[in-house]
């Protein structure tokens, strides 16, 4: 009688853990950075509040270092759903909204404080609003990254820079602009940048300060020099097809857990910027302080022919030095 007993409560309960583990909804996350990158801060962050906050039910997995692909393929997976959760830098997301391209702008912001305080504002939210027509959830901006130059060459004014040739990111807005300071902006993958800095194929890259540790472009670079050209923002998107198939339980849970990775991935990004540069230093590389005026003179010229390839362009400037006002 016992055994029966037992193996009907046996028959019963395993029911129910079939549908308990049926009830866990499991998302991929995927980003291109290492581990101890920012947005590796954000996804863990993102993933562990989640799951704290819906008692395991909602579990995110999370790839980093480009296992998932890189970001332009990152980005057109999360339209389509097949990862439903990416962190990556806003250049790539160019190419899908076109609006964004007020962020590839030089010198839109005048320091990382105020591009993080714009970003975090009406402003900012306001600009995540032209995801939705595209397959896209925008979670939230993480911190924006100071891109300066780095490579052989010391740059302490506009003239240092003719025939500089240098790899920078694929984007109208950096490309004329280093084009305007006279350098040759050389297409590369990023994952060549390293070996074609020590070969002499290139004489210079831009990055911020953290990815010259972590991608060790320090080890074959003399200078370091803080134009400050770009402030580039990052962001934590999802598929709008796999969101809409969340509870709405869980839709609540996820962008809890989305502001909460968006300020720790902030703290993160500035705690190290510091941090980065001492690092730079201690690696034998030369940290340049230019007067930016002449830098920023230049590249001025070039707003209106940019801003006519860009939708709501001007109005989303004005927003944006608004606030920082």
């Amino acid at each position: 009688m016992k055994k029966i007993i037992l193996s009907a409560w046996l028959a019963a309960a395993l029911p129910l853990t079939a549908a308990h583990a049926a009830d866990v909804v499991e998302l991929n996350l995927g980003h291109v950075l290492a581990t101890d990158s920012h947005y590796h801060a954000v996804a863990e962050k993102l993933a562990e509040v989640a799951a704290a906050k819906s008692n395991g039910t909602l579990k995110i997995n999370v790839f980093h270092s480009g296992q998932l692909g890189g970001e332009v393929k990152l980005i057109q997976s999360a339209r389509t759903g097949a990862v439903p959760l990416v962190v990556t830098g806003e250049p790539p997301v160019e190419n899908t909204v076109k609006e964004f391209g007020v962020f590839s702008l030089p010198y839109l912001f005048p320091d990382l404080q105020k591009a993080n305080h714009a970003m975090q504002s009406e402003f900012g939210k306001h600009m995540l609003g032209y995801l939705d027509k595209h397959g896209l959830v925008g979670l939230g901006w993480i911190s924006s990254l100071e891109r300066n130059i780095y490579g052989v060459r010391k740059v302490a004014h506009p003239d240092d820079m003719k025939a500089m040739k240098i790899r920078v990111i694929q984007s109208p807005g950096y490309v004329r602009a280093y084009e305007a300071l006279g350098a040759q902006p050389t297409p590369m993958a990023y994952s060549e940048v390293y070996l074609a800095l020590q070969t002499g194929v290139i004489d210079a890259g831009e990055a911020s300060p953290d990815t010259m540790i972590q991608d060790k472009f320090a080890e074959v670079s003399k200078y370091y020099n803080l134009v400050k050209i770009h402030y580039m923002p990052a962001i934590l998107l999802m598929s709008k097809a796999r969101m809409d198939k969340l509870s709405p339980e869980h839709q609540k849970i996820l962008r809890e857990a989305a502001d909460e990775a968006v300020k720790h991935g902030i703290k993160h990004y500035t705690d190290g910027y510091g941090k980065s540069i001492e690092q730079i230093k201690a690696m034998g590389v030369e940290i340049v302080t230019p007067d930016i005026t002449e830098f920023r003179e230049k590249t001025a010229t070039l707003y209106p022919s940019l801003l006519a390839d860009i939708p709501d362009g001007e109005a989303n400037v004005k927003a944006a030095r608004a606030a920082i006002e």
